[in-house]
């Protein structure tokens, strides 16, 4: 029978009714992003937004930050001063990536158009597209690195394509590893969809988990390389030792608050001091919401200032040791929050307008921005905060209900976006030890991930015979199998 690769459009006179919903759903996608540009540029600016936008143009990373963020921001700032172009180049990546998924299927269903305009309409779309955030440059790139990888399955025999596909992925994964530490959890998902693609094209097994080793050495390579040289221009004693250190504060200080008794023998010998503010001003202060409220203690933030950098390392290693139940607990309540976000008010499910410090600001000759369009976009997230859509657990059992849909219909892509999803998953449960807020932008990778895959299914929503054959297998185009 004839067979073109993936999708209608490459048919020489495909019938019109077969094309118009392969355009409908590009229309849509193209008019979500004008609209979604039109509605935030020159793009909403929070506080941790403005200074990096100040970091990126002086060159010099505070630590605080990821540096590859800032630096991004300074080289859309030397080209058109702002953070305008960051935010296109931003969006592009998110809307590109979800635009391609159309050549990933041999025909385009009419809910495709339909679905995906109800999915850019969310304000993970529409709203946060907009906003300069670490975890908005995570997510489209991890969006776009396994995108990349499923287009493999269209052009495993083409070795220029495929070549180019995977460099894009590493890039792509190396990009989202930089902006989150913990997106580095993101790489062993894709190496298996890698190795899963390359084994379906033809490949032999070893050779296969061989190329999916060595695209996990890629992006480790690439971003250890990158961190070195980020490292150079970050001012000393910053970076994941003072993360680690503050991490480790908030989990003594939770501790405490829940067992006041609990004995820190080390921190007793080495600064009774600061564990005596832990038990006083720490016990009052402690919020399993957010660790900001611990700041309101001058007296205790001092005190850790002037410690040594390791005084938490082993009173915290003997906590988790020793009392293992109290820990889990104390993390789960904190987990509770960034997950389930009770109060949603209380965890920052958007920002709009521009804001940050006053001297940053005046540094970057910025002023406060609440404009028209800003307050138009925050009536649209207030109208939605307290519906599913800013629910993480909506997403996550509409992440769950798409694995066993993809796993069921086993289609040629299908396990690149069963390995985006489960990735997406294991990165946000890796809050659970190291979550420090509720912000609702943490999971925000969860989210978008779940509403691509929404929209790969909704564009061929039935199982193919012939999208389930590996490219191998199949007759160049006019030939007959």
């Amino acid at each position: 029978m004839p067979h073109t690769r993936g999708n209608l459009q490459n048919h020489r006179k495909p019938e019109r009714r077969l094309r118009a919903p392969a355009y409908a759903t590009a229309a849509v996608m193209g008019m979500g992003f004008v609209f979604s540009m039109a509605a935030n540029l020159p793009g909403t600016l929070s506080y941790d937004s403005v200074i990096q936008l100040l970091e990126g143009r002086t060159g010099v990373y505070s630590g605080w930050h990821p540096p590859v963020m800032s630096w991004l921001l300074g080289l859309s700032d030397r080209v058109m001063p702002g953070a305008a172009l960051f935010v296109v180049g931003m969006a592009l990546l998110c809307f590109v990536s979800l635009l391609s998924l159309i050549w990933l299927v041999p025909r385009v269903s009419w809910a495709a158009p339909f679905i995906s305009g109800l999915c850019v309409l969310t304000p993970q779309v529409i709203l946060y597209q907009g906003i300069v955030w670490k975890d908005v440059l995570f997510a489209d790139g991890a969006i776009a690195g396994f995108v990349a990888l499923s287009h493999l399955v269209l052009h495993w025999t083409s070795p220029r394509a495929r070549y180019a596909l995977i460099a894009a992925a590493v890039l792509c994964l190396t990009l989202a590893a930089l902006t989150r530490q913990n997106g580095i959890i993101l790489l062993p998902f894709g190496a298996f969809a890698l190795g899963w693609v390359a084994q379906r094209s033809g490949l032999s097994l070893r050779q296969a988990w061989t190329s999916a080793a060595a695209f996990c050495a890629c992006v480790i390579v690439l971003t250890v390389g990158a961190s070195a040289l980020f490292a150079l221009r970050t001012a000393p004693g910053r970076g994941a030792g003072k993360e680690i250190r503050i991490l480790e504060f908030y989990d003594l200080n939770g501790a405490l608050a829940r067992k006041p008794d609990l004995q820190l023998p080390e921190l007793a010998r080495r600064d009774p001091a600061l564990l005596t503010l832990m038990r006083s001003d720490g016990h009052s202060l402690y919020s399993p919401v957010r660790s900001d409220t611990l700041a309101r203690s001058q007296r205790l933030q001092t005190a850790l200032a002037q410690a040594p950098d390791d005084i938490l390392h082993r009173p915290w290693l003997h906590f988790v040791q020793h009392h293992p139940a109290l820990y889990l607990r104390e993390r789960g309540r904190v987990f509770r929050w960034v997950f389930l976000t009770p109060d949603i008010s209380l965890c920052v499910p958007y920002v709009v307008g521009l804001r940050g410090p006053q001297m940053a600001m005046e540094e970057l000759g910025f002023r406060p921005r609440v404009s028209a369009r800003d307050k138009a976009m925050d009536r649209y997230g207030r109208s939605l905060m307290h519906t599913p859509l800013f629910s993480h657990p909506t997403f996550l059992l509409l992440a769950i209900f798409e694995i066993a849909f993809l796993l069921w219909r086993q289609n040629r892509s299908d396990i690149v976006f069963v390995s985006m999803l489960t990735g997406a998953i294991a990165f946000c449960a890796s809050f659970f030890f190291i979550s420090l807020a509720c912000d609702y932008r943490y999971f925000y990778v969860l989210d978008l991930t779940a509403i691509a895959a929404l929209i790969y299914i909704a564009l061929w929503p039935t199982r193919s015979s012939l999208f389930r054959r590996s490219p191998s297998s199949i007759a160049p185009e006019g030939q007959d199998t």
